[in-house]
């Protein structure tokens, strides 16, 4: 079993560091800021093999260079970011597996906040790690893609086991909450997911990871065929992706 340690950094940022015990191979999602990995990583006694990018900006490849540098890891990324992403050694493309010891990786192409987006299921873990493609309850901003692509791109994390585990890049999850439940102000399991989430920040404790069977129940990003958010967003009997396209246009001005 994989040991997982997320930590926070920057003002909402996560760092995820994923050990395998019995290789001793240890791996770091996205790390934003070189410093707390090092930290854990002398805390542990565990040697840095691998920098595992889900997309190029910054808050996410902001310690390549210096981690490289201070361990001599393998960086890994979406191969037409080669020239965005800090140290790629690995070009990766959609469909391809990495092993961290002996479990696979799958990466799986999911562009629509970025052009090169991409993220990393470990199925026997049932984890999945998504950086800034899919938030508790929300999902990325277009900043390269389009809503089209955004909506294709959620539709492969849709259709992954229910009781997968969603690491996500950002604590979010109590704005995207106040969002939903404009469109979905009777879903019952959203109230409850936010009266949740609002006693967990207010305890200081992080909303990540959330399992993706919450997040079909209470994620308008994933609920466009929900009639309560057509009707919401006045798109009732329109096809699914021109509903989400408005979902995401409501989001960014909310």
């Amino acid at each position: 079993m994989l040991e997982i340690i997320q930590f926070p950094v920057l003002t909402d940022n996560y760092i995820y560091v994923i050990h395998e015990p019995e290789s001793k191979e240890t791996a770091v999602i996205d790390p934003a800021v070189s410093q707390p990995v090092l930290d854990l990583l002398h805390q542990k006694g565990w040697t840095l093999h691998s920098i595992f990018n889900t997309h190029h900006h910054s808050d996410h490849i902001g310690a390549n260079a210096e981690l490289k540098e201070k361990t001599q890891c393998q960086i890994f990324g979406f191969g037409e970011d080669r020239e965005r992403i800090t140290g790629l050694n690995y070009a990766l493309q959609h469909g391809d597996e990495i092993k961290l010891g002996h479990h696979v990786v799958k990466v799986i192409a999911t562009p629509g906040h970025t052009s090169g987006h991409i993220v990393y299921y470990i199925a026997d873990e049932h984890a999945l790690f998504c950086g800034d493609t899919l938030f508790s309850m929300g999902c990325g901003r277009l900043f390269e893609g389009t809503a089209e692509q955004m909506w294709h791109s959620l539709q492969h994390i849709k259709n992954l086991p229910p009781q997968t585990r969603i690491y996500c890049a950002h604590e979010y999850t109590q704005a995207n909450g106040r969002f939903a439940l404009t469109l979905e102000p009777n879903n019952q399991a959203l109230i409850e997911r936010v009266r949740e989430v609002d006693l967990l920040r207010k305890n200081g404790l992080p909303t990540v990871p959330s399992l993706l069977e919450q997040e079909l129940a209470t994620n308008p990003f994933l609920r466009e065929d929900s009639l309560a958010i057509q009707q919401s967003v006045g798109r009732v009997g329109e096809p699914v992706v021109d509903v989400f396209a408005r979902v995401r246009k409501l989001k960014d001005k909310f």
